[in-house]
């Protein structure tokens, strides 16, 4: 979002009229030649999760640690559990990445210093597999006016009744919220690369066409709530998390404001700001205490925060920047924002020199990039890339049907590396950051097919799907520790490696079954029977035709209610609404674990349903809790 200050303006035309006297001011310096070009600089920011030291489940305790220092380089984030960290920009040449690699790695270990004392933890991963849906809730938001009047207003631009996911994968994750704080799932590393205003179309058109290459390369980020889906699920799931359109009749073209967009570049960066002005509603307006154009007739460099502030709450892949050095001199830079954090240190370098190097390189082959390629296959490649990261297959320059692989190897890498060299970086560093790319090419592993390959096994091995993400989570969270081991050279996971997972530690929407055999009541109970024991389950919910809970049926149920006369209906048929229990016990799905096994055992039940409100969510059965404590007893 940005870091600079924030004050909710009384009036929203006043901060329209800063904005459009920001844009005038922009268009000013570019025609007069005010912006620095004669440096290039890079940067970046690393977003992490918090989780508990022991559970690896998220901790809520950002702000807190926050408190503790005074570091201008750790910032907020969106989520209680998410932290920043901004890098100081280098001077893209010589020993830049490894000087970038230098102060992320100690700022990261002075920051596990300070989490260590509230038994707290930093994880490097796109999304994290613990992450639930209660741990986003509006509670848990960062207790800052600007990201609750942000929330707020995203909310009051909702044309439906709620935030809905719809994503599939291997796995289908069809799920509703009543917050866009789902969004706060996503962590990233992101890459800024400054480009003088005369490069500003073709390096950005650059940045789009390699956007697809860099997500199948780093992906990152395929599990979310216990569902395999994308391969880098970030990309959608950020789109959706905001997205407050509905379906329309007349398929009425409306924009996300998470974009990659939808044409090349054409003749300026402020093309893109007035793109976004016009199509975007305002979210934020602040109280910015200057007029650009002022400052422009006194000579001075404005610093255009209300575009800045309008910019931060549009989420296009590749962000335009505006800032000043310290020179004094205004400039420009790209944003990528497409990589997600992790696996480790040394695979965000990677990916980071693979961008950087990719970027000049281009820049050394093609003056327009747009003579070589279509911005319709740009797109294609976007969305195949999120799915099938590393096994998708692209549409590239000439037309040519490249694997991922193919063109890394043969056509990216050398562009990058050409572009490196080109800029004076350390060879050692270019060989070092590069050859972990080739690696990951020729191993065929990222992150995601790492996290995807472990979890499948974690889950014919584990009690419960819960286990299985705290197990996946807490090898992710120990080999990336591991110093100088990318993902690629990553142990196969150990099945039976467990870390603290704690029974007491889970809620009900943890451990419950949610693909469930349902009964509606005028289902033959003949039927019922046949599918229970098809299935080899004790227990069927009945619910009617909206998916409410009006029912329990069970074993002891039927065998109860099957012989008298009077439980017949006129054609001799029992049905099921003669035989289910019509007021079950039931519990919410953010109820302790330890409440549902304790209500089982008071009432001595063998089965609980989980509703919100009336509406069936999942099971919780005895089965449950004994194969999670006889695992617990194993370990």
């Amino acid at each position: 979002m940005g870091q600079q200050a924030y004050r909710k303006a009384s009036s929203k035309h006043l901060f329209v009229k800063s904005l459009l006297s920001d844009v005038e001011a922009l268009e000013y310096m570019l025609k007069n030649d005010w912006f620095e070009s004669d440096i290039t600089r890079i940067g970046a920011e690393q977003e992490i999760v918090l989780v508990d030291h022991k559970s690896f489940r998220p901790s809520l305790k950002g702000p807190e640690i926050l408190e503790k220092t005074n570091a201008e380089w750790l910032v907020s984030e969106l989520a209680k559990f998410n932290l920043e960290l901004n890098l100081n920009p280098q001077v893209f040449d010589g020993p830049c990445l490894k000087s970038m690699e230098t102060e992320l790695k100690e700022n990261l270990a002075y920051l596990r210093q300070l989490l260590h004392q509230e038994d707290v933890d930093y994880i490097l991963t796109g999304i994290l597999p613990t992450l639930h849906k209660y741990h986003l809730a509006f509670e848990n938001l960062t207790p800052k006016q600007r990201y609750k009047d942000l929330m707020n207003a995203i909310h009051g631009q909702l044309q439906g009744n709620d935030f809905e996911l719809r994503l599939v994968g291997i796995d289908e994750l069809l799920v509703r919220h009543d917050s866009p704080l789902l969004e706060a799932c996503n962590t990233s590393f992101q890459v800024h690369l400054q480009v003088a205003p005369s490069d500003f179309v073709r390096y950005y058109n650059f940045a789009l066409a390699l956007t697809a290459p860099c997500i199948s390369v780093a992906a990152n980020s395929p599990i979310v709530f216990g569902k395999r889906l994308w391969h880098e699920t970030r990309i959608a799931l950020f789109q959706q998390a905001i997205d407050t359109r509905k379906t329309l009749d007349h398929m009425r073209q409306l924009s996300p404001r998470v974009i990659l967009g939808d044409r090349w570049l054409e003749t300026d960066v402020t093309e893109i700001f007035k793109d976004d002005i016009a199509r975007f509603k305002i979210l934020l307006h602040a109280d910015m205490g200057e007029h650009s154009m002022n400052l422009i007739n006194e000579g001075k460099v404005p610093k255009l925060k209300s575009l800045q502030l309008h910019n931060s709450t549009i989420y296009r892949w590749n962000r335009p920047c505006y800032g000043i050095s310290d020179t004094g001199k205004p400039h420009l830079r790209i944003e990528n924002r497409v990589f997600p954090s992790g696996p480790t240190i040394k695979d965000e370098m990677a990916n980071t020199a693979f961008w950087l190097g990719a970027m000049k390189g281009m820049a050394l082959h093609y003056k327009d990039i747009r003579d070589h390629i279509s911005f319709a296959d740009i797109r294609d490649n976007f969305g195949k890339a999120s799915r099938f990261g590393i096994d998708a297959a692209f549409t590239w320059t000439k037309d040519q049907k490249l694997t991922v692989k193919d063109l890394v190897i043969n056509e990216l890498l050398p562009l990058s590396r050409e572009g490196l060299t080109h800029m004076k970086v350390h060879s050692e560093d270019i060989d070092q950051y590069l050859g972990i790319i080739h690696e990951r090419m020729n191993q065929h592993m990222n992150g995601a097919r790492w996290m995807l390959r472990s979890y499948t096994k974690l889950q014919k091995k584990a009690s419960s799907i819960d286990e299985a993400l705290t197990c996946l989570t807490a090898s992710i969270y120990r080999q990336q520790n591991k110093e100088n081991f990318p993902v690629h050279e990553w142990d196969e996971i150990d099945t039976e490696e467990f870390m603290g997972y704690k029974l007491n530690d889970l809620r009900v929407s943890e451990l419950m079954k949610t693909d469930l055999f349902t009964a509606h009541s005028d289902d033959l109970v003949e039927f019922v029977i046949k599918l229970m024991k098809w299935k080899k389950i004790g227990y069927m919910p009945v619910e009617d035709d909206q998916g409410n809970l009006i029912g329990l049926i069970s074993a002891q149920s039927i065998m109860d209610r099957l012989i008298p006369e009077k439980n017949r209906d006129v054609d001799g048929e029992l049905l099921v609404s003669d035989v289910m229990i019509k007021d079950p016990i039931t519990i919410g799905p953010e109820a302790a674990m330890m409440q549902a096994s304790a209500l089982m055992e008071r009432q001595s039940i063998g089965c609980i349903p989980v509703v919100n409100g009336t509406e069936l969510v999942g099971l919780i059965t005895e089965h449950h809790i004994i194969s999670v404590t006889n695992r617990m007893l194993r370990q």
